[in-house]
Formats: structure tokens, C-alpha cells, sequence
């Protein structure tokens, strides 16, 4: 689903578990967003050791496409968004609102579920996995072509992370996703057009596994779930 419209996916795996499981949707998506939390706390960690790593290429690579006005205007525009925000949460008795709210209680509780599980920290230590096979699964590509073979390991974490920011906000990172590699890798010398290249080759590895593991998980839903 999120190759198709971009983050699509979450919505329709919890209507998935009310259907099949009877959990309340609200519910079941406050777990997927509690999940999405946990996803973005690891990615932090990523974006955090690629900073002290990288953070003059970084800085370069940010203030070339984004100017440092344009960076100051959206962060003054977030906050009073933000603040705007506040004040219709907190005093606004419109029933939009207040049925908002009482939906929200229910995400809310899905999203600390976290917190009361008996098993969190192995959640967690699977989570860590799941992003270490991640990123396993980038550094090996990097061997299919010989212009990106040789490159360090924290390259590797960069190219890591604008791809994972490509797929987030794309459906899929479906062309985003080789102009990223291609961008970052260009800050350390090499060709754009090696970089597009080792991007593509990520791109559909990856895009495949999930379309083929998509399907057959999606096939073996209905053969367990007859009833």
C-alpha cells in the first residue's frame, strides 16, 4: 500500500486487525504509531552518528539546497502552528474536536502499549534488529558496481539515511530514492551517474522483496483466516 499512496500502509494494517483480530482500529493504529515512535527513535540514533561523523559534508549538503531564511521561516511557521494548535485542543468545544479527542484517547493508549508490555525489551532489541538488517541490506549493494565498492562504512550510514527519508515521504521512494543516493554520494566524489546507478539497484532489490513478501503474506491471510 505504500508503494501506492505514502503511508497508506499503516491505516490498512490496522483495519487488517480489526477485521481479522477484532482489535478497535483506533487502538490497533495507536500500537502501529507507538511502533512508528520506536522506528523514528532509532533513526534519530542514525541521523545523530551520521552528524558527529559527517557534519561538515552534512552541513554543506543542507545549506546548498536550503537556504538559511527559507530554515528560519519554516521553524517560526511550525511553532505558531503549533501554538495555534494548543489553544484548539485546549479550549475548543466543537464536536469535531471533541470527537477528535475521544478517538485520540484510544491512539493514545495503543501508543503506550509499549510501556505495559511484559516482552518491551525484546520488542525493542527486535526493532534494533530490523534497522540493523536495514542497513545490512544498503551495504551490501554497495559491492555491485566498483565505483561505490571501496567506499567507508559511515558513507554508507549517510546514503542510508536519505534513502530511509526518500521512502518516508514518497510512495516508496520510487525515483526520489536514486536522486538521493546519488546526491550524497556526489558530496564524496563519486559520479552522479554511478550513484543513480547503485540507487536503482537498492531501490528495486528491495521494492521486489516487499512486493513478493506482500503478496504472499497477503495470500496466506486468506487461507488462515477462512472463518
Amino acid at each position: 500500500m505504500n508503494l501506492t499512496i505514502p503511508r497508506s500502509g499503516e491505516v490498512t494494517r490496522a483495519v487488517i486487525l480489526k477485521k481479522y483480530e477484532g482489535v478497535p482500529f483506533d487502538k490497533g493504529f495507536g500500537t502501529i504509531v507507538a511502533e512508528r515512535v520506536v522506528d523514528l527513535l532509532i533513526f534519530l540514533l542514525f541521523v545523530i552518528t551520521a552528524f558527529v561523523l559527517q557534519f561538515d559534508k552534512i552541513s554543506t549538503f543542507i545549506f546548498s539546497h536550503v537556504s538559511p531564511n527559507k530554515i528560519i521561516l519554516l521553524f517560526t511557521l511550525g511553532i505558531l502552528l503549533f501554538i495555534i494548535f494548543l489553544f484548539i485542543w485546549r479550549w475548543a468545544k466543537w464536536p469535531f474536536v471533541l470527537k477528535v479527542k475521544s478517538k485520540f484517547m484510544g491512539l493514545a493508549e495503543g501508543m503506550t502499549s509499549i510501556l505495559k508490555m511484559k516482552t518491551k525489551w525484546k520488542y525493542i532489541g527486535h526493532s534494533f534488529f530490523i534497522w540493523f538488517s536495514y542497513l545490512m541490506m544498503f551495504y551490501v549493494c554497495i559491492f555491485s558496481i566498483p565505483e561505490t565498492a571501496t567506499i567507508s562504512f559511515d558513507i554508507v550510514i549517510m546514503g542510508f539515511i536519505f534513502g530511509t527519508l526518500a521512502v518516508g515521504f514518497t510512495n516508496g521512494g520510487i525515483g526520489a530514492f536514486p536522486i538521493s543516493i546519488a546526491k550524497v554520494l556526489l558530496l564524496y566524489g563519486i559520479a552522479e551517474d554511478a550513484g543513480t546507478a547503485l540507487g536503482w539497484i537498492i531501490w528495486t532489490s528491495q521494492t521486489l522483496l516487499t512486493i513478493v513478501l506482500g503478496l504472499t503474506s497477503y495470500l496466506f491471510l486468506n487461507i488462515f483466516n477462512k472463518n
